[in-house]
């Protein structure tokens, strides 16, 4: 293969091979499904949705896994609030997750799996650490209490976040607790509290209680891609401490190396600070697509390098708007034709150069600009399938041209639009020059571009 990827484990581009020759088992962490999405969590899903993409373009079997958290101390304090159960706050959550994931052309991935459900897997991992003298248990006067994972005793802890035990702190969702050996270990298994719903309490050797967010992780990374897979996945805020502790975990249990090449996507910032829940500065997918169609949206992603930072704004959008229909204003010009991509044209070639270096998209859209102009130039259905066919690698380009250049358009149906590019017309064979002119600037005012060329007129929102 020529792929090459960015490991964040070894901090280099290097050469992609995967475990099984032909075979990619990649896990990427998915949602806590306390909230809507946001355009965070977009970002992340839209970045991996498109690297499964290229590897399946590139002629590989791919197994994707995407979990879901459906336990956690949010979603716990959420339905408390609510007044609902936790099934029935996480069930509605997974839909709405579901129902924005399917609208910005997200594949649904190969296994999605409920840490709920896997629960019995996270408690044969937990034993497996203490009995490896890595998990030691902090016994209340009921004889149980939390499982900790024993930081110090795993030589390689910090080698995913380059740092050393000295200079890592607990980090995020790591409470500091009495009775931990360091204030580094981190919770396997959580004790349960006499004011917790009883549908967050199991039943387990270590007491009743539930688990802690890291182990749900591995569990499922092991259980349903194996103990040493190609490729994981997930934020850049979850490099620390969340995979690096996975690594501890997995790699503590089994002694293997639980995955060969991790990768990790940057944040979407708002005024420069990352976009997130716990700053208020975040906007869920629903609300942005009250504005904006799913495929801009999903362009907007697409455009910037997956561990590039990336800069919301309605100008940033709207300008992902215009550049979109420029592509989809060169495939309104002539049918496309259903084309198999040939890898040795020129531009499919430049097109997979671009992707085989760590699925570089901006490089890969550059592209698509270029066949764009080439179909303006010379009219080709080929190329304008080839146009098209590229775009879907992207899950681009595959909407009806002039539907999606006619989206938007607000204060007219298309019928009473058609009537007045009619009477404009009869304006123009009657050389009414002025009435033309007011007919165009009339629907200019509603909304409505024309566009005249020899085969006529037709028409496009503004925006």
């Amino acid at each position: 293969m020529s792929l090459r990827i960015y490991n964040t484990l070894s901090r280099a581009m290097q050469a992609f091979v995967p475990l099984v020759p032909g075979h990619v088992r990649m896990y990427v962490c998915g949602m806590t499904v306390y909230d809507l999405c946001h355009l965070g969590h977009a970002r992340s899903m839209v970045a991996f949705d498109v690297v499964q993409r290229w590897l399946r373009a590139s002629g590989l079997q791919v197994t994707y896994v995407r979990n879901i958290t459906d336990i956690d101390d949010k979603i716990i304090k959420r339905a408390v609030e609510n007044g609902e159960t936790i099934r029935g706050l996480t069930d509605r959550m997974i839909d709405a997750l579901h129902q924005d994931a399917d609208a910005l052309g997200i594949a649904r991935p190969d296994h999605e799996p409920r840490a709920t459900d896997y629960v019995p897997q996270m408690l044969t991992m937990i034993g497996q650490l203490q009995q490896k003298g890595l998990a030691y248990q902090i016994r209340n006067e009921n004889g149980n209490g939390d499982v900790n994972f024993a930081v110090r005793k795993f030589p390689g802890y910090g080698k995913l976040s380059g740092k050393s035990l000295d200079e890592l702190n607990a980090g995020e969702r790591v409470a500091v607790q009495g009775g931990k050996q360091d204030p580094l270990d981190f919770v396997l298994w959580k004790s349960s509290k006499p004011e917790e719903p009883a549908d967050v309490k199991w039943q387990s050797p270590f007491g009743e209680g539930r688990p802690g967010w890291h182990i749900e992780c591995s569990a499922m990374g092991c259980e349903l891609l194996g103990e040493s897979f190609d490729i994981h996945g997930g934020g850049a805020d979850l490099q620390f401490p969340h995979h690096e502790n996975e690594i501890a975990q997995s790699e503590g249990a089994t002694g293997k190396p639980f995955a060969q090449v991790w990768m990790h996507n940057g944040f979407i910032n708002v005024d420069n600070e990352k976009m997130s829940k716990s700053l208020g500065n975040f906007f869920t997918i629903r609300d942005v697509l009250k504005e904006y169609d799913a495929e801009t949206v999903r362009f907007f992603v697409v455009r910037s390098h997956y561990r590039s930072p990336l800069n919301y704004s309605d100008v940033h959008l709207d300008d992902a708007r215009s550049a979109l229909k420029r592509l989809y204003t060169a495939l309104s010009l002539v049918a496309a034709a259903d084309v198999a991509i040939d890898w040795s044209n020129p531009y499919a070639a430049r097109f997979k150069a671009a992707m085989d270096e760590d699925f570089g998209t901006p490089e890969a859209v550059a592209v698509l600009f270029e066949l764009a102009a080439e179909v303006n130039r010379n009219k080709s259905p080929e190329v304008a399938g080839l146009l098209k066919a590229l775009g879907g690698v992207l899950g681009l380009l595959q909407d009806d041209p002039q539907q999606f250049l006619q989206a938007g358009a607000t204060g007219m149906d298309a019928a009473a639009i058609e009537v007045q590019i009619a009477a404009r017309a009869t304006a123009k064979a009657e050389k009414n020059w002025a009435e033309a002119d007011r007919i165009r600037k009339a629907l200019l005012e509603q909304g409505i571009v024309l566009k005249d060329s020899a085969a006529g007129t037709t028409w496009e929102a503004a925006q």
